[in-house]
């Protein structure tokens, strides 16, 4: 097979951020997948490109860039940005303390703390009654992941020339050359992506890390004719999870008095996301079990506590779930990514924090910042 300057092995969207990358800068690129298509966690999750509470520094900085480029590529590529923006209805007055806190940080510079009362007038969909204050972000935006991954390949391949190796299992990297079940393939330089594949050939240069995975549940839920979302919403369990919100000194209080409240959703990793799709179904979640090997099982009580959360933050006369799914993603790392650099012409690159969406693209410019 012919010699390309960049070989991306994994089609997730680290993999595409990486393959859209060296493009850009008028490399000859090709990935090489063991699937037959992207089905792994850039798929399983909810297409949310979150800026706002995202770990100070490296995270934000990138999910920020993740985001002009997610404007900048969605038009071209014909994906639609579904909405905008992000709410965090607090219910607890200790909730309240910490979006107010992060709003006076210079993360928060953009986004706007208010009262309760206040947030119902903008956005009426949120159970506002009991609840003590919202913080409202303009950073974010929701993109359908499952049909927006193939459609950026798609895009990749037609208008940027990149070749796509489907079905093709990667046995071995050594000096340029990818060995796979299939034959053998030579670059000037090796992306290494292997997303939740850890004891594959990312193995030799990720081992050291004792790198883990988290399984998380998701549902899609169809809710009555005519509701919609304003745009995402989280709620206060969001704010003892995300890092952006947990290091400020007032998460501390509001995480013990979540373990007093709600510990078996704090034992379940949970906390509130929603998103709404173009046929108005909307995606909930999710839960955090981790294992080195999780298992593929959802449990439904979990689901329960996950409906019962989105039921208190929202005006929903009714939930039907139509679809349930599980996601595995890499955790571990407290950079929340990896770039390792075991040769000149070699990169492994893994997203350690459930982030990649929100923050695949700004991360690939920062491998070849550096390359």
């Amino acid at each position: 097979m012919d010699k390309v300057d960049l070989l991306v092995v994994g089609s997730g969207i680290v993999g595409l951020a990486m393959a859209w990358t060296g493009a850009r800068r008028g490399l000859k690129v090709a990935v090489v997948e063991r699937d037959h298509r992207c089905v792994g966690a850039s798929i399983r999750n909810f297409g949310f490109i979150t800026v706002t509470g995202q770990r100070e520094g490296h995270t934000w900085r990138r999910a920020m860039r993740s985001r002009d480029l997610w404007n900048e590529v969605a038009p071209q590529v014909g994906i639609d940005v579904l909405h905008r923006g992000l709410w965090v209805l607090a219910r607890r007055p200790l909730a309240a303390d910490v979006l107010q806190a992060f709003s006076q940080t210079d993360m928060g510079r953009d986004c706007r703390f208010m009262q309760a009362d206040d947030a119902a007038i903008e956005a009426p969909e949120l159970r506002t009654e009991g609840a003590t204050a919202a913080l409202y972000s303009p950073h974010e935006l929701r993109v359908e992941s499952r049909t927006a991954i193939p459609l950026l390949a798609h895009w990749l391949s037609c208008r940027h020339g990149v070749q796509f190796h489907w079905g093709h299992t990667v046995l071995g990297i050594e000096e340029g050359r990818v060995h796979t079940g299939a034959g053998e393939f030579t670059a000037d330089r090796v992306a290494l992506c292997p997303g939740t594949e850890l004891t594959g050939p990312a193995l030799p240069w990720l081992a050291d890390l004792n790198l883990s995975l988290t399984r998380l549940q998701m549902m899609r839920i169809r809710p009555e004719a005519g509701f919609r979302l304003s745009a995402a919403v989280m709620a206060d369990l969001s704010l003892v999870r995300y890092a952006g919100y947990a290091a400020l000194p007032q998460a501390a209080p509001l995480l013990n008095q979540l373990q007093q409240e709600v510990p078996a959703s704090l034992e379940a990793g949970i906390h509130l996301i929603a998103v709404q799709s173009a046929d108005g179904s909307i995606v909930v979640g999710d839960s955090h079990h981790d294992d080195r090997t999780p298992e593929p099982f959802a449990q439904e009580a979990v689901d329960r506590l996950i409906l019962g959360h989105l039921q208190e933050a929202v005006r929903l006369k009714s939930c039907e779930v139509v679809e349930r799914w599980t996601g595995v993603y890499p955790t571990g790392h407290s950079e929340d990514a990896v770039i390792r650099a075991p040769s000149p012409d070699l990169r492994a690159v893994v997203v350690t924090s459930g982030t990649g969406a929100s923050t695949a693209f700004g991360l690939a410019e920062d491998v070849f910042m550096d390359w």
